[in-house]
């Protein structure tokens, strides 16, 4: 069924023109509703509301790139989290477009879905510029529109991601504690970095930075570029174990099932790792953490979109929601894998684990997921 939107007064703090308040959100104090799940980046954070509308919704993800395994699980994931039963009977219609790499075609699509009469557009934008245009058109129609991951530069939306300047600071500080456990003040790092330039890569590496190069911190880093992709990965992690002779630990924002492919093929002794979440780098850990393969994983979930699903109905629904929301950071440790619960044997080296977020009532398991359809819906 079509949503009907509801007539609200003007809200506390919104802005007004000749008297009336002007379409899309109002700004208005804090807190909002499910803090545990939707909480606001730092205590300076703005919320937003929208006047409540009666559900259930129609929801669309228009999503750009598709071809790596991070944007095809992102998009099943929404598929699968779309029918769970704690979310399914909010949600009347639910539409997927992916649209490529190019930023014009996606601002159509998001034009487009906007002029079909959605509640909520839930985006990955391709490109940070032109966005403008579409939070304008949003607001005129009172349409949430909700980007993540790669979040925008402005205060008109909300907005859904996890702090990367935490996840930098989480990984080194897990390495450096594994240092003293082995009775080292200091050690050599290899920091694998991600796509030069790339905004999460220069979210991490600062955070990363902050513990390893401030005065006593303890790690010699040395940076190299994987491009977070296990190929190359490898072999940047081979040229620098021939080069430098031996590491203390390793520090990969990606690509680790190459990371320690090229510790076995060098023949360099097991040493901890920290990374992101791919399945591979986890059995590899449940496998050698006895050896020395100490891991830490920490993922930039494709469950993010579940979560900017969820925070979009509970604006629909009326409710204050932070206008940059920071997602709990999903971290799993070596002596907390467990085979069908956050690894899985079953299932592709490639696969990104950590797709539930309990806080968020998120527990999507790792078959439902693969289970889905990569292709757009209607």
């Amino acid at each position: 069924m079509k949503a009907v939107r509801l007539i609200a007064p003007a809200l506390a703090g919104g802005v007004l023109s000749s008297g009336l308040a002007l379409a899309g959100p109002q700004g208005v104090p804090g807190p909002g509703a499910d803090l545990d799940c939707l909480a606001s980046r730092s205590a300076g954070t703005g919320y937003l509301q929208w006047p409540p509308r009666e559900g259930p919704c129609r929801i669309a993800i228009v999503n750009g790139f598709v071809g790596n395994g991070w944007r095809i699980q992102m998009i099943k994931t929404a598929k699968a989290f779309a029918q769970a039963p704690s979310i399914r009977d909010r949600i009347a219609e639910f539409k997927v477009v992916s649209t490529g790499t190019d930023a014009a075609v996606q601002l159509g699509a998001i034009e487009d879905v906007i002029n079909q009469g959605y509640d909520a557009i839930v985006t990955i934008a391709v490109a940070p510029d032109g966005f403008d245009r579409v939070i304008r058109l949003a607001d005129r129609n009172d349409v949430v529109l909700v980007p993540f991951e790669n979040v925008r530069d402005t205060d008109r939306v909300m907005q859904v991601n996890e702090d990367r300047l935490a996840m930098g600071r989480t990984w080194a500080g897990f390495e450096l504690d594994q240092l003293k456990a082995e009775g080292k003040t200091s050690g050599r790092i290899l920091e694998m970095r991600g796509l030069p330039g790339n905004s999460v890569d220069r979210g991490r590496s600062p955070g990363i930075g902050q513990l390893l190069d401030e005065p006593g911190g303890g790690g010699q880093r040395v940076s190299a570029v994987g491009n977070w992709d296990d190929g190359a990965a490898q072999k940047v992690v081979a040229d620098a174990i021939a080069v430098h002779g031996h590491f203390d630990a390793i520090l990969a924002q990606g690509g680790t099932t190459g990371v320690v492919q090229a510790m076995l093929a060098s023949g360099h002794p097991m040493v901890p790792v920290a990374d992101e979440s791919e399945n591979g780098f986890r059995k590899l850990v449940a496998q050698h953490a006895d050896e020395g393969l100490r891991g830490i994983s920490i993922g930039q979930s494709p469950g993010l979109v579940a979560i900017a699903m969820k925070a979009a109905i509970s604006a629909l629904e009326g409710n204050p929601v932070p206008q940059l929301i920071s997602v709990p950071l999903p971290v799993a440790t070596y002596d907390q894998l467990q085979d069908g619960v956050n690894d899985w044997k079953d299932l592709p080296d490639t696969f990104f684990t950590v797709n539930e977020c309990p806080p968020c009532e998120v527990n999507i398991t790792g078959p439902a997921i693969v289970a889905q359809s990569e292709a757009d819906t209607n």
